[in-house]
C-alpha cells in the first residue's frame, strides 16, 4: 500500500490567535486617527473662540473710545452699557451762551468734511442723566444741526428752531453726536442698538429687528457673562470702562473669558 501524502495547515486555535492579533493591531492605527482628528478639531474650536472672544472685544473698545466725555451709564445691573457716539469735533468763534439762536460761526472740518447731528458745548456742565434728556438751554441740543464743509470759518445751524448752551468750553470746543448707543447681551448674543433716540433710562425701549437697528456683534456667549463697570472721567483723569464675558463652545464646555479695560477720552 501507498503511503498518504503528508498534509499542514492551522490548527483552530492558531487561527483564533491570528484573529485576536490582527483584530488588536487594527485598533490601534483607528484609536490613532480618532484622537488625531478630535485633538485638531478641539483645536481649531478653541481658536474659533479665541477670534470671537477677540473680535467681540474689539468692536466693543473702539467703539468706547468715541464716546462723548460723560456719557458712558450702565444699566441698574452693569449687563448693558449706553454712550453717546462722537461724530466730529471743532472749534467755535461764538457760541450761543447767554441767549438762544439758530446758527453760530465755527471753523470748518478739515478736508472738507461735513457732519450732521445734535451739537454739544462742555458736556462736564452736566450731570451723565442729563446728557441723555436734552432741553433748550443745556448742554445737548434737543434738535439736530448741520456743520456744512467748506474752508475758514462756516455756520453750524439747527436744523429747526434756535438753541441755547449752558456756559462755554474751556477750549472753545463743539462736538457733534448721534444718537445714543447701547451694548447689551441676550441669550448667547451681543447686541448692538442704535437709531433709537434718546431715553430717561438705559435700555428702557430698545429696537427689536435689523431693520430698527439691532445687530449682532458676536457670539457664542456664555449665558449672563457680559457686565460693565465704569470710572467716570473727571478734569484731572481719563474714565475708564471695564467689559469682562466668556465665550464657550456650542460643541463642548470649553469656555475663554475676557477683560478688557478701555481709556475714555477727557477732552473738554
Amino acid at each position: 500500500m501507498g503511503r498518504l501524502a503528508r498534509q499542514s495547515g492551522f490548527t483552530l486555535t492558531e487561527l483564533i490567535i491570528v484573529i485576536v492579533l490582527l483584530g488588536i493591531i487594527s485598533v490601534i492605527p483607528i484609536s490613532f486617527i480618532r484622537y488625531s482628528v478630535q485633538g485638531a478639531l478641539d483645536t481649531a474650536n478653541r481658536q474659533r473662540l479665541a477670534m470671537a472672544a477677540g473680535v467681540i472685544s474689539e468692536q466693543i473698545s473702539r467703539d468706547i473710545r468715541i464716546a462723548l466725555p460723560g456719557s458712558v451709564r450702565l444699566s441698574g445691573d452693569g449687563r448693558c452699557l449706553e454712550f453717546i457716539p462722537i461724530l466730529a469735533s471743532t472749534v467755535y468763534r461764538n457760541a450761543p451762551i447767554t441767549s438762544a439762536q439758530s446758527s453760530f460761526p465755527v471753523l470748518a472740518l478739515a478736508n472738507g468734511a461735513d457732519s450732521a447731528g445734535h451739537a454739544v458745548i462742555y458736556p462736564y456742565a452736566a450731570t451723565t442723566n442729563e446728557l441723555y434728556t436734552p432741553t433748550t438751554p443745556g448742554v445737548v441740543s434737543p434738535m439736530t444741526a448741520t456743520l456744512p464743509a467748506g474752508s475758514g470759518t462756516v455756520n453750524l445751524t439747527f436744523d429747526s428752531g434756535k438753541h441755547q448752551f449752558i456756559t462755554d468750553s474751556p477750549v472753545r470746543r463743539v462736538f457733534m453726536v448721534s444718537t445714543p448707543v447701547t451694548y447689551c447681551q441676550e441669550g448667547r448674543y451681543i447686541y448692538r442698538y442704535r437709531d433709537y433716540g434718546f431715553q430717561a433710562t438705559v435700555g428702557a425701549a430698545l429696537p427689536a429687528t435689523f431693520a430698527d437697528g439691532r445687530e449682532v456683534i458676536g457670539a457664542p456667549l456664555e449665558p449672563d457673562s457680559l457686565l460693565f463697570s465704569v470710572v467716570p472721567p473727571s478734569l484731572q483723569r481719563n474714565g475708564l470702562v471695564t467689559l469682562e464675558f466668556s465665550v464657550q463652545s456650542d460643541q463642548s464646555s470649553e469656555r475663554i473669558y475676557v477683560a478688557q479695560e478701555v481709556q475714555l477720552r477727557n477732552v473738554p
